[in-house]
């Protein structure tokens, strides 16, 4: 009977240990599941979202190297080019397995970039939770990261895949690293550096992650002493020992360190080359400083109040010295205070140098475009001001249980408040009208959203509307290229060739290389029919810009009219190697070959005009005219 009752305590206890093992591992799932869930719901109304005209039609739908879909070709594209001045492959592959999966559907695009935000909150979980063992605190730091507000630009939008792909592979970088550190072996380590390639081939934002290993060295990892605590000396450890630590902590970084310098040699020579970077004489190092300053600022206060979002913030044209002066005495107190009891509280060092280092690159010391600031800027940032947070509050808790029931109940609030905002702001990127009517209401004179809601007018054939958003554009700042051009394009559809001819002059006098303008001027000239003035505008377009399609048709129609058949059918065909889905572009290749007498080619191109565009009548009509002249008896 004794041995009966051991036999069971043994049992019992047996089980209350197993249980013990297993009810973390159920905690870690069941929250993995609730983040995902939670992130996936908020984001799920992306599946009827559109693609939008800022950046979408670069990377996605006017692309035709990613329209083609994943193949040999695009890949070898995708590695060698420097398209929208960045060189960025894996995104570029990614949106091309998108494209071979779900083609222009706009819905699976979206939802691919809510799965990587969700797979990366997540990651970023278990990756604190990892190296701290701090559940609840990993737990509210990833939560923020999923519902922010400020992340809805880097996730709502098609284009930005390369800022949830980044992330992806910058969490999964530190997962590894830590794995790396607490089980060092050497397929660890190349593991560790694998990834963090995959991740400079997303996005050259990356370049800041070996400086953010340190930071998780010195906490929570513990590996980096700046002095030598009673205890190490208590232990026997040696200066020497310690130094030699120290140096092993540097080493194994050089590759990371190495690539980083690489990739941002090779993003800022991009970059310059795309004509993105703006020159010191435009935009003097004095201002730039200013607004790097006060935009640190600023991204915090949004952070903490994110109302009035918007996708641009045009550059000011005037900030203070007062601005700058109160921006800096601002962030040096904030470094003071957490160096000073960084002892203490490391938590706080490691998040806010995390917060401003990996704002560096797009902070607008080099400036790139005509933003000042960006919310998806803060997508990677915010992890250290989450951390911070987050942390922060357990000391607000304490071990008071009433505090800790109140800092629970204003935890709670505040996911609930930034998820609701998040819901708004997601709405608002619903198409490319709903996106730049919200911007142009919520930024004073913003000349970017004005000219970019008129182009998006323009498209739905809302000319008028467009013509006053352009206007607006052009009064705010009259130099704007793109506002002239679009002008222009909208005159020349309203039938006002001479207005139009005045507003694309106006944009070329501006940018010379503009091959939008050039593509306009020669669209006007054609109406006026000044075709040979025409024809010299759309060559100036293509030289500047040889992968429009468009411009490859249109030249082709003034060759074909002018009896250069040769010359039309080498325009025809380049642009069906651009675009293969160009109806109008088969219809006029198989009419020039009709006309060669090349009956069957051209049957094949009206077949194909038909195929893509089933209420062609035209090309039907053309296509059964062929038919019946092969179908002729000889002499007839």
């Amino acid at each position: 009977m004794r041995d009966r009752q051991n036999s069971a305590g043994a049992s019992a206890l047996h089980e209350r240990t197993y249980n013990m093992k297993v009810s973390p591992i159920r905690n870690k799932i069941f929250l993995c599941i609730f983040l995902a869930v939670i992130t996936l719901a908020v984001y799920w109304q992306t599946a009827d979202h559109q693609f939008v005209n800022y950046d979408d039609g670069v990377y996605i739908t006017e692309n035709p190297h990613v329209k083609a879909g994943l193949s040999m070709e695009g890949t070898r594209w995708a590695f060698t080019t420097m398209h929208t001045g960045n060189w960025h492959p894996l995104t570029w592959l990614s949106h091309m397995l998108d494209i071979s999966m779900f083609g222009l559907d706009p819905g699976p695009h979206h939802l691919m970039n809510a799965a990587f935000h969700t797979a990366s909150t997540v990651l970023l979980f278990l990756l604190l939770l990892q190296m701290t063992g701090a559940q609840w605190q990993s737990v509210f730091a990833a939560a923020l990261f999923a519902l922010h507000p400020l992340h809805v630009e880097s996730v709502a939008w098609a284009a930005e895949r390369k800022d949830v792909l980044s992330a992806f592979f910058w969490i999964l970088t530190l997962l590894f690293y830590v794995r790396y550190v607490k089980h060092p072996a050497r397929i660890r380590y190349l593991l560790t550096l694998t990834v963090f390639v995959l991740g400079l081939m997303s996005k050259s934002m990356l370049v800041t992650l070996p400086l953010v290993m340190f930071l998780i060295d010195y906490w929570p990892l513990g590996r980096l002493q700046f002095r030598k605590t009673d205890s190490a000396l208590q232990q026997g450890h040696s200066n020497t020992a310690t130094k030699t630590f120290n140096r092993r902590l540097i080493l194994e970084k050089v590759p990371f360190f190495a690539l980083s310098v690489l990739i941002g040699i090779v993003t800022i020579y991009a970059q310059h080359k795309g004509g993105a970077v703006a020159s010191v004489k435009s935009l003097p190092l004095s201002f730039r400083a200013v607004n790097a300053l006060w935009s640190y600022v600023l991204y915090m206060a949004r952070m903490v109040w994110p109302l009035d979002l918007a996708v641009i913030y045009p550059i000011p044209s005037t900030l203070t010295l007062l601005q700058g002066l109160l921006s800096g005495f601002l962030l040096a107190g904030m470094t003071v205070a957490v160096a000073i009891h960084a002892k203490r509280h490391p938590y706080f060092l490691t998040g806010w140098l995390w917060y401003l280092i990996t704002l560096v690159p797009v902070i607008g010391l080099v400036q790139v475009g005509r933003q000042s600031m960006a919310d998806r800027y803060t997508y990677i940032p915010f992890i250290g001001i989450f951390i911070m947070i987050a942390w922060g509050l357990q000391i607000i808790a304490g071990d008071n249980r009433f505090r800790r029931t109140a800092v629970s109940v204003a935890a709670g609030g505040t996911l609930l408040f930034f998820t609701a905002c998040t819901w708004l702001q997601i709405g608002h990127w619903k198409d490319s009208v709903t996106l730049f009517s919200h911007a142009v209401k919520t930024v004073p004179d913003n000349y970017v959203a004005h000219e970019s809601l008129g182009y998006a007018l323009a498209e739905r054939g809302r000319l008028d509307e467009a013509v006053y958003q352009y206007s607006e554009a052009i009064r705010i700042s009259p130099d704007y290229e793109r506002a002239l051009t679009g002008m222009g394009n909208v005159l020349v559809k309203q039938g006002k060739i001479k207005e139009a001819i005045y507003y694309t002059n106006k944009a070329l006098v501006i940018n010379p290389d503009s091959a939008e303008a050039h593509f306009n001027m020669g669209f006007a000239l054609m109406n006026e029919g000044r075709d040979r003035e025409a024809a010299h505008h759309y060559s100036e377009g293509l030289r500047i810009d040889p992968e429009n399609a468009e411009i490859h048709f249109i030249l082709g129609v003034i060759s074909a009219e002018q009896g250069k058949f040769d010359e039309g059918i080498r325009y025809f065909s380049e642009a069906l190697h651009l675009a293969p889905d160009y109806a109008e572009a088969h219809y006029s290749l198989g009419l020039v070959l009709l006309q060669q007498g090349k009956i069957n080619e051209s049957i094949r191109h009206f077949s194909e005009a038909l195929r893509i565009k089933p209420d062609f009548a035209e090309a039907g009509h053309r296509m059964r005219e062929a038919i019946q002249l092969r179908n002729a008896p000889p002499g007839k």
